[in-house]
């Protein structure tokens, strides 16, 4: 039995702060090296707990929007939810219900990927130890050599829309290893699993964002529909994660038709086998979803006064002023525009707490991923392979 199929269109990133995630979305997941944006926080198996019961600060989830709907939770057979999201879909798109009808007829049930989205959830790790799963020498020498060897299309990229270059490459290099692994899943199948089969636990508190995130896999398997029309592609043969995030940066399809650009002029969005389309288009989530400010910084360390507690707001948009800050405590260790707001970020680091300051720019990262330690992860990365000397872990 399923849950009521009302037609639902969460961005990536919303539906984490709902309870799923994406560009995923968001729920602070720990999100393994190369998976997916939209898809990372959509690809973890659930919220995790530390052995203590103590989750750290930087692994806690934003807190999700008060606006949320409420959702049906009545069960509803599999048939019924299947013919209606085939007339839905056709309503929505204008696309043939015959037309849906038979490529769903292509799609098969993985239970590959029920068994991983419903897989144990593991321990949260602490910024010291999930740092190393993003950032390694060997990556930061990737993302150079990766950077010289495309240098001129990402300055392109950079001088349209003011994103850094190394930003891009960073957010490939750990979306997909610089392309090295973008996902060997049907993404039709993979949809079509999560939007109709998404895993039960069986336990009562858990069941309303175990629905959610089944409408939004619903969700995400129509506006595949309507991509593989705008775009021309065979839905059938694409392949990406578990999730179904796609091409090097794993657009999830609605984040797909929302921010991909046509980087080279062709007149199609492709973010399989055009390298200017995924550059640009990587940088233009940051500044349609996220807000990205030219010229601005990310993110700067910081101290906390003596005997002053962490302050950890649930919402983490950068909206709190220096002075406020410094009230609380908290120093910039370098310098800062004036005038320039932000949002204070603890780490449990290997030789104590790290205190950082998160500006507007750090806050679009997170909106790629809704995750603190994910947005520190790729800035540092970013910079390594800029050439910066890496900060202790």
């Amino acid at each position: 039995m399923l849950a009521s199929p009302r037609m639902m269109k969460p961005a990536l990133i919303s539906l984490l702060a709902l309870g799923l995630s994406g560009c995923i979305p968001k729920e602070a997941f720990v999100s393994p090296p190369a998976s997916s944006s939209a898809a990372t926080a959509a690809d973890a198996p659930g919220e995790p707990a530390s052995p203590a019961g103590a989750v750290p600060a930087e692994a806690v989830p934003e807190a999700a929007p008060a606006s949320a709907a409420p959702v049906d939770l009545t069960p509803v057979p599999f048939e019924i939810a299947r013919a209606d999201f085939v007339r839905e879909t056709s309503a929505r798109y204008g696309i043939p219900a015959a037309e849906i009808e038979a490529t769903l007829g292509r799609a098969q049930f993985l239970d590959s990927v029920v068994a991983l989205m419903a897989r144990p959830a593991e321990r949260v790790k602490p910024w010291h130890e999930y740092r190393p799963m993003f950032i390694s020498q060997a990556r930061i020498d990737g993302g150079r050599a990766f950077l010289a060897q495309h240098k001129a299309r990402l300055d392109k990229v950079q001088a349209q829309t003011g994103v850094p270059a190394e930003l891009i490459v960073a957010i490939i290099g750990v979306e997909t290893s610089y392309g090295g692994n973008t996902g060997r899943h049907s993404v039709l199948d993979a949809l079509y699993t999560l939007a109709f089969r998404y895993p039960r636990s069986g336990d009562p508190d858990k069941l309303e964002r175990e629905v959610r995130r089944e409408l939004f896999f619903r969700d995400e398997l129509a506006q595949l529909f309507a991509l593989g029309r705008e775009e021309k592609l065979d839905i059938v043969a694409l392949k990406g994660s578990y999730a179904g995030a796609m091409g090097m940066g794993q657009f999830m399809p609605s984040s797909y038709r929302d921010f991909a650009v046509d980087g080279d002029g062709d007149g199609r969005r492709d973010l399989f086998g055009s390298l200017d389309d995924v550059f640009a288009s990587v940088a233009n989530y940051f500044v349609k979803k996220g807000g990205w400010v030219a010229g601005g910084p990310v993110a700067v360390p910081a101290t906390l006064a003596a005997g002053r507690e962490p302050f950890d707001p649930v919402d983490w948009t950068p909206n709190h002023s220096l002075a406020d800050l410094a009230a609380r405590g908290y120093t910039a260790q370098q310098p800062v525009p004036a005038g320039a707001t932000a949002t204070p970020v603890s780490l449990v680091g290997a030789s104590g707490p790290q205190y950082w300051l998160g500006f507007q720019n750090y806050y679009a990262i997170t909106r790629y991923n809704i995750s603190k330690m994910y947005a520190m992860a790729v800035f540092q990365l970013s910079q390594a392979i800029a050439g910066e000397e890496l900060p202790p872990a």
